[in-house]
């Protein structure tokens, strides 16, 4: 009877951590956002009045990626063994990866505030950020998309707009300032939708969908 009572604890456990990952992962990207002019962030330097923003929001990355974390297991708790093989071999690497890209531009951008001027630190920060991180951002998207619509757990809005978001994230997330809060965001709607109404048990009848 226990591990049943757990299993339903983990959707609020979910939707808790993933609305701090938003919130935090949000506020980090404008703090970074409003300290370097519009456009492409790889060619602007910092201002030097404004270096304090970029330096909150490398302290806040790391507990934004704990939270993701907790984020990450909790759901995949609850849909335990009902998952598909490949789909949550692919949810589990690409949260990873996006985990530890995330980190990687923290850091190279920590070179740019602490160091001074580096044309390699921000360019690396810059490419780690939206090449990489963002196109793990949206196989993650996809795949929690996928799962929740196959195994009946998602309400069909809220799959096909994490197709939505995946898409974007995909295609122009190098391309447009302030595309990178579509993740946060999309995270944050699905917290809210677990904090409001949990997860429905997972069903393999939608595996013959």
């Amino acid at each position: 009877m226990e591990p049943e009572n757990e299993r339903l604890r983990t959707p609020r456990a979910a939707g808790l951590a993933g609305t701090v990952f938003a919130l935090l992962l949000a506020a980090a990207i404008v703090l970074v956002r409003i300290a370097l002019p519009t456009g492409d962030i790889a060619d602007a330097p910092v201002a030097p009045n404004m270096r304090w923003a970029v330096r909150v929001a490398l302290e806040i990355l790391p507990f934004a990626g704990i939270f993701f974390l907790w984020f990450m297991g909790a759901l995949r708790a609850h849909v335990g063994d009902a998952e598909d093989r490949f789909v949550a071999t692919v949810f589990l690497g690409s949260g990873l990866v996006f985990v530890a890209t995330m980190f990687a531009a923290g850091a190279a951008a920590g070179t740019v505030v602490n160091e001074g001027p580096s044309t390699f630190g921000r360019d690396f920060s810059y490419t780690m950020m939206t090449t990489y991180a963002l196109r793990m951002a949206a196989v993650f998207v996809f795949t929690t998309s996928t799962i929740g619509h196959r195994l009946r757990v998602f309400p069909r809005p809220l799959a096909f707009l994490g197709y939505l978001v995946g898409l974007v994230l995909l295609v122009m997330g190098s391309g447009l300032p302030w595309t990178e809060l579509v993740f946060p965001f999309w995270a944050l709607v699905v917290s809210v939708h677990l904090l409001r109404f949990g997860l429905r048990a997972p069903s393999r009848a939608a595996d013959a969908a």
